[in-house]
């Protein structure tokens, strides 16, 4: 039986940081109808408008953001995103202490604290803590922000959103809603899940697809490419330990790879984090080039290089991703959502290209 949707989508975050951020910033610019509807790819989507959204319960692990409001949290150190809505109203939801498992990496604590994570001395609860606290704030949705590589701390909270009947949409690239295991005790448990690895709203990922596609629509044989990408936060502070990277290359290799008319072989194709640069904060460069050849076998090549704030871009995405997973919710789903997986991330469980995941997903929004 299908449940009538409600207003409300109450929204619990894994995660403080950047991406976060701008995400509870975003539901405050556009609520109401106080800015135009610029940035959004849907102003309704299946009855529920960005000032549906709620904020109701959220976890981290760094001193300066536990115990504190989530309105005030997602402006404290290290977060150095743009600042774009001046007025975030307090969301009644207070940052709890999060277990930190491998949350945070070794090398992080050798850098600076306004830079890096900083953990709070408090007690880290356990599972049935959290869960507790999911069916105590009403959570409709759990999204998972935590670093890459945090496989761990990732797979703890996907067990509590499986306990509570939250569904889970996994920002990151650790392999949950793609691995058939995880997918099929969601589907048994009932619960929904988007995943894996947001794809940005109009970042490397999308932009390095599209392009790949384009050759292959047009009969240009890609031979070899790169997409190299530098950064300034604690995602790419995070990721200059290489352990951490390696479902991430695999997520984004992918991505790209499964648009391609033909597969590359390695060595012709490099795609992943290349470089941490401090100045550069939020702002992330990618530098793509693309080799290929024409008609009558002639060689062309290709260079680009984008500029974004990095979780901004997410957060245009994400905005789309809860709405999805309280579509799914309200529709009775279970397991993976695949339209919404295929259009909105790097690693979904069925790669499309982009015109079929938009189809896709437009056919999922506008059921009944």
């Amino acid at each position: 039986m299908l449940t009538p949707p409600s207003r409300a989508i109450n929204v619990a975050l894994v995660g403080v940081g950047n991406c976060a951020s701008s995400l509870v910033q975003g539901i405050a610019h556009y609520r109401g109808g106080a800015n135009d509807t610029t940035g959004l790819m849907h102003q309704e989507l299946g009855g529920y408008h960005p000032d549906d959204i709620r904020i109701c319960a959220a976890w981290d692990v760094d001193r300066r953001k536990v115990g504190r409001d989530v309105a005030e949290a997602i402006f404290a150190r290290p977060n150095c995103t743009t600042q774009f809505c001046e007025q975030v109203e307090p969301t009644g939801a207070t940052v709890r202490m999060g277990p930190i498992l491998d949350g945070i990496a070794e090398h992080m604590r050798a850098f600076p604290d306004d830079r890096t994570f900083c953990a709070a001395d408090e007690p880290q609860p356990d599972r049935a803590e959290v869960v507790a606290g999911l069916r105590e704030t009403g959570a409709d949705v759990l999204m998972n922000y935590l670093p890459v590589g945090s496989q761990r701390a990732s797979e703890f909270y996907a067990e509590c959103a499986l306990e509570a009947g939250v569904s889970f949409v996994n920002n990151i690239p650790v392999f949950i809603a793609s691995d058939p295991v995880w997918a099929e005790r969601f589907r048994k448990a009932g619960v929904p899940i988007i995943g894996d690895d947001i794809k940005a709203q109009l970042g490397a990922t999308i932009v390095h697809r599209v392009l790949t596609d384009l050759f292959r629509k047009r009969g240009v044989k890609l031979e070899r490419t790169y997409q190299l990408n530098t950064g300034g936060n604690t995602d790419f502070l995070n990721m200059l330990e290489r352990s951490r990277t390696a479902s991430k290359k695999i997520s984004k290799t992918e991505a790209v790879q499964s648009v391609a008319a033909a597969r590359l072989v390695d060595e012709n194709i490099h795609i992943g984090p290349s470089d941490y640069v401090a100045w550069q904060n939020d702002n992330k460069v990618c530098f793509l080039r693309m080799e290929g050849t024409m008609f009558g076998g002639v060689p062309m090549n290709l260079e680009m290089r984008l500029s974004v704030e990095d979780s901004p871009n997410s957060a245009g995405v994400a905005i789309d991703m809860i709405r999805c997973a309280k579509l799914a919710r309200d529709r009775g789903l279970a397991g993976p959502i695949d339209p919404a997986a295929a259009y909105f991330c790097k690693h979904p469980p069925r790669q499309l290209t982009d015109d079929e995941a938009w189809t896709a997903l437009e056919a999922f929004i506008a059921a009944d």
